[in-house]
Parts: C-alpha cells; structure tokens; sequence
C-alpha cells in the first residue's frame, strides 16, 4: 500500500509540476517567429510525450526515494528534475535560448548519470530513464539548432 501511494505522489507530481510550468510558459509569438530546423516536430506532440515522459520519471523517483533514498541516484533524480522544470521558464519565459541550451544539456548529463547509478541498484528505473533520455538528446539537439539558426 505504501509502494503504491509513493508511486502515485510521485507520478501525480511530477506530471503536474510539468503540466503547470508548460502551461504558464506556451510558445508565444517570440517561438512562432524564431527560425526552426527542418526536424522541428509539431508543438502538439510535446504535450503527450511529455505526460508519458513524466510518468516514467515520477515512477524511477518512487522506486528511488523507497528504495534508495540517500543515493547518488536519488540526487540526480533531484538535479535532472531541477533541471528539467528550469528549462520552459528559460527558453519561452525569458526568451533565452543559449540558457536553455546550457540547462538542457546539464539536464541530458544528469539523466545519464541517472542511467549509469541506477543500473545495478534498480534496473526498472534505469531502463524507464532510456526514453527520457533519447527525447532529451533529441531536444538538445533541437535547442542547439534554433540556437545556430537565431
């Protein structure tokens, strides 16, 4: 019961937290108006990926926080988590695209690191991180783009 009531806080949170900070930082004129790679994706499919994303995230930090709380793997949870919520602010809130830059790529070391320390300890968080950290590489790249492009 305690398991199941963590994981819930867990997911709940963190797919709310995500939910807000992209609520309160859509992309407004200044993003319409930037010059965008060829790959850029539709903005309506960040909003799913992100909800399965944080899913994903919310149950690797239950399963962190139960089992290993005072890891090196929890910290990174909480650092990429930081970092992960300081990006939309960066990006769409103060229009500053090399910050975000440099927060997504500080975000995409602290999931892998993430991967790396949770490998032995909880395989399941681990693996659970992979796509998260496929579509951070991915958005990094994206970032970078826009930021050579603008």
């Amino acid at each position: 019961m305690k398991r199941t009531l963590v994981t819930l806080l867990f997911v709940a949170g963190v797919v709310a937290l995500g939910s807000l900070i992209g609520l309160l930082n859509m992309p407004g004129p200044w993003y319409q108006g930037l010059a965008k790679p060829a790959f850029n994706p539709p903005n309506w499919i960040f909003g799913p990926v992100w909800t399965v994303l944080y899913a994903f995230i919310g149950v690797a930090g239950a399963r962190t926080f139960l089992d290993h709380r005072h890891s090196q793997a929890m910290r990174l949870w909480v650092a990429q988590m930081v970092l992960n919520f300081a990006w939309s602010p960066m990006f769409f809130g103060a229009e500053q695209i090399l910050g975000a830059f440099i927060i997504v790529i500080a975000m995409l070391i602290a999931i892998l690191l993430f991967i790396r320390a949770s490998w032995h300890q909880d395989r399941l968080s681990a693996l659970l991180f992979l796509p998260y950290a496929a579509w951070v590489a991915f958005a990094s790249l994206l970032n970078g783009s826009i930021l050579y492009l603008n």
